[in-house]
């Protein structure tokens, strides 16, 4: 196949060592090589950058990754920084806890040759476990409802191409000078995950006119690893809900309109979804586990009354949004 850009990866990875060895071998099977990996590490995990180094023999000799060392936590700083060294025209992202298949880059160059509008570009992640019963996989995937419900279920996609508001990390790509303009928000809250960096990544997008395409044929195999810090991913944990419920809500309410606002407001306070419960999602909740479900409310409040906060320090006096720090 005719190479018609230069795609970098970028994988930040910290102390899972055998998860990264395990997505630098899936790199390492591309049939469409990439023209850059770049892995960003801190600087003092030992055990990651000895990873990368014995795993470089794996590439050609002129395209071994790129270590690029940090030393400050989260994974907002490390893309933001590992982006610097990004020489593709596109760059790719995955986790050091995913595998993409052979053929990811080549799918994904592929949607990008296509439209010049197609700003990211993004596939399925399947997670053992959760690959979906019969009927359970969904065609409605990376959509902001129109009172600010985020729907995901990127791991549960089918269908063709399509259309989408919202790209996961694990399994994205965008065309690098558009990155660079909109940035990673280093405002958004986490001692490591940062999550929903994506959601105004997607939406920042959106608003300048790009698409995002979301094709359940790109795939990658997710091996969800413990995370290094509060968030255990599995259990709860009040700090990384309200951080989570937090940065949702200061995206949404950074890019929504008033209208919508309001109704994100009104709809989280008295409904709500499983993992951030308003009041009616609290009564259902504490039929099986009444004390989980109050902390899990009050966490998701917490986090909804800082959102709100964080939006409000953010704004200009003439009530205009300040733009995200790069």
């Amino acid at each position: 196949m005719k190479t018609m850009m230069k795609i970098s990866v970028l994988v930040p990875s910290y102390r899972r060592p055998q998860d990264l060895a395990r997505c630098l071998a899936g790199l390492a099977r591309q049939r469409r090589p990439a023209d850059q990996i770049v892995v960003v590490a801190r600087d003092g995990d030992g055990e990651t950058i000895d990873t990368v180094r014995r795993f470089a023999p794996l590439f050609a000799p002129n395209t071994p990754p790129d270590l690029v060392l940090v030393d400050q936590p989260g994974v907002i700083h490390a893309m933001a920084t590992g982006l610097d060294h990004v020489r593709g025209e596109v760059v790719a992202i995955t986790d050091d806890d995913a595998v993409p298949h052979a053929d990811w880059l080549e799918r994904i160059e592929r949607v990008f040759a296509e439209s010049v509008k197609v700003g990211g570009v993004g596939g399925r992640d399947l997670i053992p476990g959760e690959l979906g019963e019969p009927g359970g996989l969904h065609e409605k995937v990376g959509l902001v409802q129109w009172w600010g419900r985020v729907i995901g279920n990127h791991h549960l996609g089918c269908g063709g191409p399509r259309r989408v508001q919202v790209l996961k990390g694990v399994n994205c790509a965008y065309r690098t000078g558009l990155l660079r303009k909109v940035g990673f928000d280093r405002r958004l809250k986490g001692a490591g995950a940062q999550v929903h960096f994506e959601l105004g990544i997607g939406l920042d997008l959106i608003g300048r006119g790009w698409q995002l395409v979301y094709d359940p044929a790109i795939l990658v195999d997710h091996f969800p690893a413990p995370r290094q810090d509060y968030d255990r991913r599995n259990s709860f944990n009040a700090r990384a809900v309200s951080d989570a419920v937090h940065n949702e809500t200061f995206l949404l309410l950074h890019y929504l309109s008033p209208v919508r606002r309001a109704a994100l407001l009104a709809w989280s306070l008295a409904c709500g979804t499983r993992n951030a419960p308003g009041l009616l999602c609290l009564a259902l909740e504490a039929r099986s586990d009444r004390r989980l479900a109050l902390d899990r409310w009050r966490a998701t409040l917490r986090g909804r009354l800082e959102g709100l906060a964080s939006w409000r320090r953010e704004r200009t006096p003439r009530g205009m949004p300040l733009a995200a720090s790069p």
